[in-house]
């Protein structure tokens, strides 16, 4: 089954790595797919990604150097500096 690469620059970046490794289109394709399918299966969701944060956002925290977040605080933020 053929396959055909509408992308101008995707079909030279194919060609490229085909000539690098002295083998044809589809093959040189062939061979960087997998390698592409394995990096993505292997990237957290944005989900994980933002539990992980919040995680290591919690774990770097100290709840004994916690203050309260009073109405004072919160005017703080938005005065002019």
């Amino acid at each position: 089954m053929a396959f055909h690469i509408k992308k101008p620059e995707t079909d030279e970046l194919a060609r490229k790595a085909a000539a690098l490794k002295k083998i044809g289109v589809t093959a040189a394709m062939h061979a960087a797919l997998p390698h592409k399918l394995a990096r993505e299966q292997g990237k957290l969701s944005l989900v994980e990604l933002g539990v992980q944060f919040c995680r290591d956002l919690r774990a770097r925290g100290n709840p004994h150097r916690a203050q309260p977040a009073d109405m004072a605080f919160r005017d703080g933020l938005y005065e002019d500096a």
